[in-house]
């Protein structure tokens, strides 16, 4: 018989996230730390589409009131996603990143820490399989010539004044460093999320309901401390992520690769105009991916620059700029996260 988080671990790997496997048996040891044997039995039931309780309980020949309960109890833990409409609860497949894991904000410990981060390589390598990327990159908006124009899609204080319901939660990148005694000194609650997804961090708990001119500030206050703005990739994202590269796990493995600027999805780049260049190394100096290096003017790898705008942001020479990318290589994301996770599960073959 199949070992139950076995089973769970390639259920996991069929969603877009990926679960991958290890030789070290990593992955294993992280579900057995978030579910008990029960709870992986269910959660190997479960779909990426919302289902009742009902139909949860026929497949697994289970009663549907016992049933209910585990639910209810895997939701607090962050294992599983729910809704309710109309009085009608759902419960379906939350996949690991981005989801289960984030969800451990307020219940890591030091162990899980450890685990995860030996794990981490083996995700960042699955993601670097698919063009289509979880979150992007957009710029700041400091850095934006008027005269190139910008998608709203784009630009993060629009993506936030379109928002109805937001949450800010701590970003659990910076708090498991801080934790294992590895953190910066950049702000931890900055991770924005909206619509559905807000909904569901209030019902667990997670972070505080704000509005829209605090997350402006917040927003403001995370760029003032160089953090790089990754919202979700959709033109209707869930959320917006403010990362740092030393903690971030996805520009920490990003900044490793020769080419981060070919992984990440983005639709701009940094220029130098060497006229106005005084080599003053501020540009150097925040850059999140190492991307520019001083030699008698800065000069940028366009193979590393993610386009991110920061650079722009700390040049009093008006020497930096971003330029958009050939319109063949600009990012346009899916509609919405639905089409986010099919254009993923497509280009891994899961479709």
């Amino acid at each position: 018989m199949t070992d139950i988080y076995k089973k769970l671990a390639l259920h996991l790997n069929k969603t877009p996230g990926g679960f991958p496997e290890t030789e070290s048996g990593v992955e294993l040891r992280i579900l057995k730390q978030l579910f008990t044997k029960q709870e992986a039995e269910i959660a190997c039931s479960l779909v990426m589409i919302p289902e009742q309780v009902k139909d949860i309980a026929k497949k697994l020949d289970m009663d549907e009131e016992k049933l209910d309960t585990i639910l209810k109890t895997m939701l607090k833990k962050g294992l599983v996603l729910h809704s309710s409409r109309n009085g009608i609860e759902t419960y379906m497949q939350a996949q690991f990143v981005i989801g289960i894991w984030e969800y451990q904000v307020n219940s890591l410990t030091e162990q899980l820490i450890k685990d995860f981060n030996e794990y981490v390589p083996y995700l960042t390598d699955e993601m670097d399989k698919h063009k289509t990327q979880q979150l992007r990159v957009v710029p700041v908006k400091a850095s934006i010539n008027a005269e190139i124009g910008i998608m709203e899609y784009e630009e993060a204080e629009k993506i936030i004044r379109a928002q109805s319901k937001i949450i800010v939660a701590p970003c659990i990148c910076r708090k498991e460093h801080n934790m294992l005694g590895k953190g910066c000194d950049k702000p931890v609650e900055t991770c924005l999320v909206f619509s559905g997804g807000a909904y569901y961090y209030e019902e667990r708990n997670i972070g505080r309901s704000i509005s829209q001119d605090e997350a402006i500030e917040i927003l403001h206050n995370a760029i003032d401390n160089g953090l790089v703005l990754q919202p979700g990739n959709s033109k209707k994202p869930q959320n917006i992520c403010m990362c740092c590269s030393c903690c971030c796990q996805i520009l920490k493995n990003l900044k490793k690769n020769e080419q981060p600027a070919k992984i990440i999805n983005s639709s701009y780049f940094a220029h130098v105009n060497k006229d106005n260049c005084t080599a003053c190394e501020a540009c150097e100096d925040i850059c999140p991916m190492d991307a520019i290096t001083i030699t008698e003017t800065a000069v940028v790898n366009t193979d590393r620059c993610i386009g991110c705008g920061l650079c722009v942001t700390k040049c009093e020479f008006e020497s930096m700029t971003l330029h958009p990318k050939p319109s063949s290589e600009k990012w346009v994301p899916p509609e919405n996260i639905i089409g986010t996770y099919m254009d993923i599960a497509k280009e891994k073959g899961l479709l």
